[in-house]
């Protein structure tokens, strides 16, 4: 029962002040540390230790799992070469750094700890680089780069330990030390495939979301023990299985074993991050208490967690700046701005990881104890320093973070690509049934073509002005829906009230309805998020007709000429850039910019609306 209340006051805690964190603007992290230090003091709060077991067993392969999940596959692909500069290059040079600097301030400190404690501050921690980046809305090219550095720096970073640690017994060799990180390195990935293998026939034969989903949350706990086992790198083992899962679930599972997957990760993930950065400040009152008997004087015990708390942060500042000029974050290097390269080192944030990691110093090591409180320092100096300047930071370099209004264009010609892919699919049915089908088959027909043009009608009509004077076809659809679907929901509430249908219908019916109200707030949500974004930017023009054209200027009259004479309105306008002809998009009742280019042949337009840059091809169906 005790046991059961401290976890239920963690979980409490956490979801608390994470909470709270939000609703004030601050990092969650930083916020959590801080509350884990206070609460480790409190007389009723009791002593909870973390072990390394404890956290690269129980809690680092979830997370890493998720993060993995998350991460692009083509995007890791894309940056491989930044990702692995600093997940093996800089851990390395950091491990080096660090114990040269740690050797000349504490004395009788010998190298192999040196370079033992170096390996536990050296990798950023994949946790705390997609809390606080993500939420300050770091560029996309930064956000793959930091999350795989930080997949695959620990297991470049227990390699070095578990290195340090068999030099200071005395066995270690440069050859051993190659056959451990080969074996580690290899096996790890080997294992992390071999996973993803069983996996993927696991859910191709399971159809139940939630076995599924129960699959994939032992997932990475048989990846992780599977490598360890064999004496390879779990935690790349976890990272490879995580990525090719997330970059094949669209082929191997069923859209609801996805839906399911997603949610259940995000409750899991966000527990578990939240959770350990509350449990490193917990560690701070037992850690000061042995720090407090050490033979150490207090100042050289100050200066070295000091000192190695400046020495991972300008060691990445060291490295990241030349590494810009012969690694570039991405493949046209002249397009990358030093401001994300300053970005990019300071958000090297450390987290639960650095603090296991030192508990497996052999208890034997000499001062041992200040070393403990030096992967503590550090853990939370950094959380705290760079996780409370990095959005200012962000701001003052004027680093864009992602654009909405480039996105949801995006999402356009997406949707646009696969209803044109659906529509051939459905032409081809209809030549193979002929006129067997009837009348019913070709209302059916109607139905789905004109489902596929109101989605993608409401994608194109995100991209209008951000508050226009009357509501949009689709704006006007979402409203109307979402009453009508909470008197819908009234009436079945009401009837199970009274008893008189099966509690599993109503519950089929509850859930349709919900799933349609789901997916009406996510379209309203992300035109919400238009409010404070830019103009899409121009991207380059990906067909000929679109090379070709000649942007005239902006036109002085934007209204549509032909819904003005015949009387009807416009939801959107377009601009035909061969006569400078002003229609209204297809949203509208008449479409009359479409009228136009079947009419002339005319193949190009751009947005008539105000900011706003971006064309389309009529002929190829392409955007630029």
């Amino acid at each position: 029962m005790h046991v059961a209340l401290w976890m239920v006051s963690l979980a409490a805690v956490v979801v608390t002040v994470a909470a709270a964190s939000r609703r004030v603007g601050l990092p969650a992290p930083v916020v959590l540390v801080a509350a884990g230090m206070a609460a480790s003091y409190l007389p009723f709060v009791p002593e909870f230790r973390l072990t390394s077991e404890l956290v690269l067993v129980g809690l680092l392969p979830p997370l890493l799992y998720n993060a993995a999940l998350q991460t692009s596959l083509v995007d890791f692909t894309t940056h491989r070469r930044a990702i692995l500069s600093l997940s093996i290059g800089l851990v390395a040079f950091t491990t080096a750094g660090v114990a040269v600097v740690l050797h000349v301030v504490l004395p009788g400190l010998t190298w192999p700890a040196a370079f033992a404690i170096g390996a536990v501050v050296a990798p950023p921690d994949a946790v705390a680089a997609t809390a606080v980046g993500r939420r300050i809305g770091l560029p996309r090219r930064l956000v793959t780069i930091l999350e795989g550095e930080s997949l695959l720096n620990d297991a470049t970073a227990l390699v070095a330990l578990n290195t340090a640690i068999l030099a200071a017994a005395g066995t270690a060799t440069f050859t051993r030390v190659e056959i451990d990180f080969a074996v580690a390195a290899g096996g790890g990935v080997a294992c992390g495939v071999l996973v993803y293998v069983v996996v993927g026939w696991v859910r191709k034969h399971v159809t139940d979301p939630v076995i599924d989903t129960s699959v994939s949350l032992a997932t990475p706990f048989v990846a992780y023990v599977a490598a360890e086992e064999v004496h390879a790198s779990g935690v790349l083992a976890v990272v490879i299985a995580g990525l090719l899962l997330g970059h094949k679930a669209p082929v191997l599972q069923s859209a609801s074993s996805r839906i399911a997957e997603r949610l259940n990760w995000r409750t899991v993930a966000f527990l578990l991050e939240n959770a350990v950065f509350l449990l490193i400040g917990l560690q701070a009152s037992w850690i000061f208490g042995e720090v407090g008997r050490s033979q150490v004087a207090g100042s050289t015990i100050a200066l070295a967690c000091a000192a190695a708390l400046v020495a991972v942060v300008v060691l990445r500042m060291l490295w990241v700046f030349p590494a810009r000029y012969l690694i570039p974050l991405g493949n046209d290097r002249s397009r990358v701005p030093r401001s994300y390269t300053a970005v990019l080192g300071w958000a090297g944030m450390r987290g639960v990881v650095t603090l296991a990691a030192a508990f497996a110093i052999p208890a034997e090591a000499p001062h041992r104890e200040v070393l403990l409180l030096v992967a503590l320092v550090v853990t939370a100096g950094t959380l705290t320093l760079q996780g409370l300047s990095l959005p200012w930071l962000v701001r003052r370099l004027g680093v864009p973070a992602p654009d909405a209004r480039a996105d949801a264009l995006v999402r356009a010609e997406l949707l646009q690509l696969a209803s044109r892919a659906g529509l051939a699919r459905l032409a081809r049915s209809e030549s193979r049934s002929g006129a067997a089908g009837g009348e019913q088959d070709r209302a059916v027909r109607d139905v789905l073509r004109t489902r596929l043009e109101q989605r993608d009608f409401a994608a194109w009509e995100r991209l209008g002005p951000e508050e226009p004077e009357d509501e949009t076809p689709s704006e006007r659809y979402a409203r109307l829906r979402l009453d009508m679907l909470a008197a819908e929901r009234e009436s079945v509430l009401e009837v199970r009230s009274r008893g008189q249908v099966p509690h599993e219908v109503v519950e089929e019916v509850l859930t349709a309805l919900d799933v349609e109200e789901s997916m009406i707030d996510q379209g309203v949500r992300r035109r919400r998020a238009f409010a404070d974004a830019e103009p899409a930017p121009a991207v380059e023009p990906p067909c000929e007709h679109l090379r070709s054209a000649v942007l005239l200027p902006e036109p002085e009259d934007r209204r549509c000429v032909d819904c003005v004479r015949e009387g009807t309105t416009w939801v959107h306008l377009r601009q035909c850039l061969d006569c400078g002809h002003v229609g209204c998009c297809d949203s509208s009742p008449r479409r009359h910019a479409t009228a136009h280019h079947r009419s002339t042949g005319h193949p190009v337009v751009r947005s008539a609306e105000v900011g706003e840059g971006w064309r389309w091809c009529f002929v190829d169906e392409r955007v630029g």
